[in-house]
């Protein structure tokens, strides 16, 4: 039984965090750059497993009585998330002499971490399917199933962040083309105004 719900959380969660959105879409810019890259996966990991947690316990139900709070999160979400894209706009039409090694826009730990704080959390869809979604269903398996469901969900996490954040590595080679970074930074400008207008949908 336990074991059952262990690989329910893994595939489940997998398949949420797997998913293309703002959060992957960063981690994947800075393993990049290679900027911090631990901090940034550490802080993904993290807030997964404290939202997940969250989940299981019965925080979900809280969340879907509370619409104003969504409502809020949503619009500072969409604000955040067409910011950065205006950035990752910028960036794609003047990339410069930008190469994975060597670029002209490195940032600072405190700013890497507050974007990678801001794309984890104000983002309503990261409470509707960790909190809600994972806890719902996490919650339905019997005696202690749930929180064997939570710790496969965790693992998946971890698998996930840890793979792009560390494997970005292999991708080197390509972005010592500021063309490469020009299209992944255009990629990354139209995913997170997808997201920010998705967000009012």
């Amino acid at each position: 039984m336990e074991a059952t719900a262990f690989l329910k959380g893994i595939g489940l969660g997998g398949s949420l965090i797997v998913a293309i959105g703002s959060q992957n879409a960063y981690l994947l810019r800075q393993a990049l750059k290679q900027e911090f890259v631990l901090t940034c996966i550490a802080i993904c990991v993290v807030c997964d497993v404290v939202l997940i947690v969250a989940g299981v316990a019965g925080m979900g139900q809280l969340i879907m009585e509370a619409p104003a709070l969504l409502f809020w999160i949503k619009i500072a979400g969409a604000g955040f998330l067409f910011w950065y894209g205006l950035r990752a706009a910028r960036s794609a039409l003047n990339p410069g002499t930008m190469t994975a090694n060597e670029n002209s826009t490195a940032s600072d730990r405190r700013t890497v971490v507050a974007a990678m704080l801001a794309f984890s959390l104000l983002n309503p869809h990261v409470y509707l399917d960790t909190v809600v979604l994972l806890g719902s269903i996490g919650g339905q398996q019997a005696g202690n199933g749930r929180w064997y469901f939570a710790l496969g969900a965790m693992l998946a996490s971890l698998l996930w962040f840890s793979s792009l954040g560390l494997g970005a590595r292999y991708l080197t080679p390509v972005f010592a083309n500021p063309r490469a970074w020009q299209i992944l930074d255009g990629v990354i400008a139209l995913v997170m105004w997808a997201l920010a207008i998705s967000l009012f949908f």
